[in-house]
C-alpha cells in the first residue's frame, strides 16, 4: 500500500495512534493492538525492506558466478569443482526467482484486494529464498576455498560457516520466538 492508497480519514477522527508513553493506561514494554489492515500493511513493508536487502545480496553473487565460467582458469576445473559450479549456479537462480517473485506477485494482484494472500506467499517465498541463498553461498565458498585451502579444511570451514547462518539465520530467531511464547504463557497464568 503507497501513500496515495491509504483513505483519508474525517477531521477529528485522526487514526493516528498514541505511543505507550503517550498513554498513562499502557502498561511499560506494550504497544497498542493494531488493526487487521495496519497489521497486513506492516508486514508487507517489512517484507519489502527485507527483500531490498536479500535481492541486492543474491544478485551481485549471481552476476559473480556467471562470470566465472568465462575466465581462463575455469577450464582447468576438475569435474567435482564443475559440478560445484553447477549447483552453485543453479541454486543462485533459484534463490534469486524466489527473492524477486514477490515483486511479480504484487504486480499480478496489485488491486485484487489479496494482500493477505499476498504476504503470506511473499513471506513463504522469501524464507525459501534465504534457505537457497545460504546454500547458494555455501557452495560458494566451497568452490573457492577448495583451490585456496589444502585437504578437507576447505570443507570444515565451509561447515562452520553453514552452522553459523543455520544458528544466525534460524535457529536464533526460533530460540526468541519460543522464549517470547514461554513468557506470553507465563504472563497470561
Amino acid at each position: 500500500m503507497t501513500m496515495t492508497d491509504r483513505p483519508v480519514e474525517p477531521e477529528g477522527k485522526s487514526g493516528a495512534r498514541r505511543a505507550p508513553q503517550d498513554n498513562p493506561g499502557a502498561r511499560p514494554g506494550t504497544e497498542e493492538p493494531e488493526t487487521a489492515q495496519e497489521r497486513v500493511n506492516r508486514r508487507w513493508n517489512e517484507i519489502l525492506q527485507e527483500t531490498r536487502v536479500t535481492q541486492t545480496g543474491v544478485q551481485i553473487l549471481f552476476g559473480f558466478l556467471l562470470s566465472v565460467a568465462f575466465t581462463p582458469l575455469f577450464r582447468e576445473l576438475e569435474t567435482l569443482d564443475r559440478a560445484i559450479y553447477v549447483t552453485t549456479v543453479v541454486l543462485g537462480a533459484a534463490a534469486t526467482g524466489a527473492l524477486i517473485a514477490p515483486v511479480s506477485i504484487h504486480r499480478f494482484l496489485s488491486g485484487q484486494r489479496m494482500k493477505d494472500d499476498l504476504v503470506d506467499a511473499a513471506g513463504r517465498l522469501m524464507m525459501c529464498g534465504m534457505v537457497l541463498l545460504a546454500l547458494t553461498i555455501g557452495c560458494t565458498l566451497l568452490l573457492i576455498l577448495r583451490f585456496v585451502v589444502p585437504g578437507v579444511l576447505a570443507e570444515v570451514l565451509v561447515a562452520g560457516v553453514m552452522l553459523w547462518f543455520g544458528l544466525c539465520w534460524y535457529a536464533l530467531p526460533l530460540y526468541l520466538r519460543r522464549r517470547r511464547n514461554r513468557r506470553s504463557r507465563a504472563t497470561d497464568a
